[in-house]
């Protein structure tokens, strides 16, 4: 049977952002998060496959415990089992950082046939962490994939279609591979009520960095390369002019003064 791992990620809501200044990372304690929902697409793309083909579909996180939530959604979705990988040591990661447990999660599982993960965090919007694992783990990857055209389970092939500037590229790759999904790939499916139960009693293992065997000084803020020396909040200053339009006459006027708001600034 077809052996499918989905790494995903939990990320405050867009509106819910919020940085530490002194660290120059992301502040989650007390942030309503949701699953990322670039990873939907990948949850959905592994579901996909598993009705096709038969299939386990594992998903796993890094982050607080309270990230098993996301791994409840995506068992309530129709994934088979879930592990989050939880530990102080990894707090700050960065992408690299985070790639290192990942891999190393991965190989604690065992056997896998496909790793599917999203473009990209929209928390972070690297789009490195699905690249980084399959570098770690030697295995060949296909980033921005918008189709998968066929699954050879005997020839151990996939075929996939990835959208680049030129238009798109047809690839086929052997198995194990990584792939990174973009939106196009599927239109991701609601929790069912069955999944829901299942979601509810199913227990999470959970991985701590002594588990893995990892090395401390690859961990967290310390152990990664990346450094946010500064983070600034943008402003917005809008010196405007609004005018309301309730006769045709008004409608020159209109135009007159956008013409002359766009020459004043030299923008015609």
């Amino acid at each position: 049977m077809l052996k499918i791992i989905v790494p995903i990620k939990q990320v405050p809501e867009t509106g819910n952002v919020k940085m530490d200044s002194e660290t120059g990372t992301m502040v989650r304690d007390g942030v309503v998060s949701i699953v990322n929902p670039l990873d939907l697409y990948s949850i959905e793309t592994a579901l996909m496959l598993k009705e096709k083909f038969g299939a386990t579909v594992t998903v796993f996180t890094m982050g607080p415990l309270n990230a098993v939530k996301a791994l409840k959604e995506a068992i309530a979705m129709g994934c088979d089992n879930g592990t989050i990988l939880s530990d102080r040591a990894f707090a700050g990661a960065d992408t690299w950082s985070t790639a290192y447990a990942l891999v190393n999660a991965i190989k604690h599982i065992g056997d896998y046939d496909l790793i599917l993960a999203g473009e990209r965090a929209t928390d972070g919007d690297t789009g490195q962490v699905g690249p980084n694992i399959a570098s770690g783990l030697d295995i060949p990857l296909a980033t921005y994939v918008r189709k998968v055209n066929d699954l050879d389970l005997e020839q151990r092939t996939i075929t996939v279609e990835r959208s680049v500037e030129e238009g798109i590229e047809t690839l086929q790759l052997p198995l194990p591979c990584l792939l990174t999904v973009v939106k196009e790939i599927s239109y991701p499916r609601l929790p069912t009520l069955r999944g829901k139960k299942k979601a509810k009693t199913v227990e999470i293992p959970v991985l701590t960095a002594e588990d893995l065997g990892l090395r401390l000084e690859y961990l967290g803020l310390k152990g990664s390369p990346t450094r946010v020396v500064s983070t600034k909040s943008p402003k917005v200053t809008r010196n405007g002019q609004m005018m309301t339009i309730k006769e045709d006459k008004d409608v020159s006027a209109a135009v007159d003064a956008l013409i002359a708001f766009l020459e004043e600034r030299q923008l015609i």
